[in-house]
């Protein structure tokens, strides 16, 4: 039986654990039960549904802080950021329960003497949902949440980056379902590709664009729903009357919050030339102080990359921009007194549009820095991708953040220090960054499906 091996990213990549790889029969039968499954958990209804995971949240909080452990030696995230990350993870969760019933429930859109008419939403059936590593539970709450809320039985891949925490997903969730609602399979891209050729109903996907874009073709053959929340390259424009101060934190959070490791950070900084002095000698005073190390030490505040290949693949981005003519401000290069997967926090000028740094998802600590001279200049700038996930404008003047919200294609974009990354929100992109939304009455609506019921009266 072939194994996935779970390595350690901040010592060296030892080995934590393995997990058996799924194989193709394995995921056939996981589906089939997840049709076995479907009308049973459909049928109980929402109340009953919201009974079982109550006590799949329950048993989250008990055990969030070895969990928050487990994701910071699998993937190297801080251990307080891996545990806020299980903390917001539950509330999201707690949400969906708490909202499903108005959310789902039955439309009147017309009704007299004679009639009514509802639109009523009912679950898809068996769900194929794959996750990315970088926030082991959130993309799993995010994807599996509003599916298992709705009534929907999921199929479940981790990425094999975080086996051992998918495994830990797993036990958790099979302890307090109906058996076939819930299962997971292992593996690498190849036993993803497995899944998603199986008789499913609806496929959810956090991952790479070129991933995405993948799992959508072979989607739309079989005409298959999709949900799709996929990479990006976050515009973040400073504009001459920002307060750099009063920002400062939250750019940096922004950009090398996860060591860099989000799809929605801010990975390039567009600034107005008369901040470009300010803005550098500020950032690279913050990124001086920043603690670099194991992330299961307290004060650390960045840790490594998920794995080597992560560590490779940025490696050569940045002597693409050096080659191509860049400046080094700062960092660019691997700690010395680290072995693992640990980078610097970067800093680049002479930023130029056909670098790897402009042109690609960069998931690491490493923010380019280019220049603008009027709105029209940035608002091209910002628009220079193949992305559209999200967008960040600091400027004092909210007539001209309105009017730039309106012109930048992102699907979400804040103004200063706010975060759009609410319960309430919406969470998805335009362009290359996927398809549908996450949360709230807008993610219950991409993993059902509309009914119109016609009655007499």
């Amino acid at each position: 039986m072939a194994r996935l091996i779970s390595k350690n990213p901040a010592r060296n990549y030892e080995a934590l654990g393995e997990v058996e790889i799924s194989t193709l029969e394995e995921v056939q039968e996981k589906v089939k039960a997840a049709h076995q499954a479907k009308d049973g958990w459909r049928k109980i209804g929402l109340e009953k549904r919201i009974e079982y995971l109550k006590q799949v949240i329950e048993s989250f909080e008990r055990d969030k802080k070895q969990l928050a452990e487990l994701i910071s030696k699998e993937m190297g995230k801080p251990v307080k950021e891996a545990m806020g990350e299980m903390e917001l993870g539950i509330d999201y969760f707690r949400s969906y329960l708490d909202k499903a019933p108005s959310y789902l429930k039955p439309l009147l859109t017309h009704e007299d003497a004679k009639e009514r008419h509802e639109v009523i939403r009912e679950p898809y059936g068996v769900a194929a949902v794959i996750v990315a590593w970088n926030f082991p539970f959130s993309n799993f709450v995010w994807q599996c949440g509003e599916n298992l809320t709705a009534g929907n039985t999921v199929v479940f891949k981790h990425s094999e980056e975080t086996p051992l925490f998918g495994k830990a997903i797993e036990e958790v969730m099979v302890k307090h379902l109906p058996p076939g609602v819930f299962s997971e399979v292992y593996g690498y891209g190849d036993v993803g590709e497995m899944l998603i050729n199986q008789d499913v109903d609806l496929i959810c996907f956090t991952g790479s664009s070129k991933t995405g874009i993948k799992i959508n073709t072979n989607a739309a053959v079989r005409f298959i729903k999709t949900v799709m929340e996929l990479g990006g390259s976050a515009p973040g424009i400073i504009f001459e009357d920002a307060n750099i101060d009063a920002v400062l934190e939250s750019l940096y959070q922004k950009r090398f919050m996860n060591c860099g490791q989000m799809c929605d950070a801010l990975k390039r900084l567009i600034v107005h030339e008369s901040k470009l002095d300010e803005i550098v000698t500020k950032l690279k005073e913050k990124l001086k102080k920043v603690k670099i190390g194991d992330p299961l030490e307290g004060n650390t505040q960045l840790g490594p990359l998920v794995a080597e290949r992560q560590l490779v693949l940025l490696k050569e981005q940045m002597a693409d921009a050096i080659e191509k003519g860049a400046s080094v401000l700062l960092g660019g290069k691997e700690p010395e007194n680290l072995k693992g997967a640990y980078y610097e926090p970067t800093l680049l000028t002479h930023i130029t549009q056909n670098m790897r740094v402009w042109t690609e998802e960069v998931f690491g600590p490493l923010l380019p820095i280019i220049t603008f001279k009027d709105e029209k200049e940035a608002v091209t700038l910002a628009n220079d991708t193949k992305y559209g996930l999200g967008a960040y404008i600091f400027t004092a003047d909210t007539q001209r953040f309105l009017k730039l919200a309106s012109e930048i294609k992102s699907g979400m974009i804040s103004q200063n220090s706010l975060s759009y990354v609410k319960v309430f929100d919406p969470f998805g992109g335009y362009k290359l960054s996927g398809n549908g939304r996450e949360h709230a009455q807008f993610g219950m609506s991409e993993v059902t499906q509309i009914k119109v019921v016609a009655r007499e009266k």
